[in-house]
């Protein structure tokens, strides 16, 4: 069985605090099953990643780059299309010294960034 959502995202918020990070929910929603964005924002680089859960054909979960891009207005142009198309989502931000995006889960990085 998995986790609910906002159990999962209480979680990942909690490991980002204790690694030093300041994270928070910018988009709440739904508290079962909705999807998540995770956006990991480094400032002293002026950078940022958008991460989304993606499940691969044998049923592994792990995390992808869904754009092409590390300039947070075109992230948050993405967030803001997914939220219309899946009223349902949910987006976490979090600010690190290193942007780290503290997921345990396979993250598969875009080798065009």
């Amino acid at each position: 069985m998995l986790l609910s959502t906002d159990i999962w995202v209480g979680a990942l918020i909690r490991r980002a605090e204790l690694g030093g990070a300041f994270a928070m929910v910018t988009r709440k929603g739904d508290p079962r099953a909705g999807a998540v964005l995770v956006k990991a924002v480094d400032r002293r680089a002026n950078t940022a990643r958008l991460y989304g859960e993606a499940t691969r054909g044998d049923g592994e979960r792990f995390w992808m780059q869904p754009v092409r891009s590390d300039f947070e207005p075109d992230l948050d142009a993405y967030t803001q299309r997914a939220a219309r198309i899946d009223p349902d989502i949910w987006v976490i931000e979090i600010e690190d010294r290193e942007g780290r995006h503290f997921l345990t889960e396979p993250v598969e990085a875009d080798p065009q960034l």
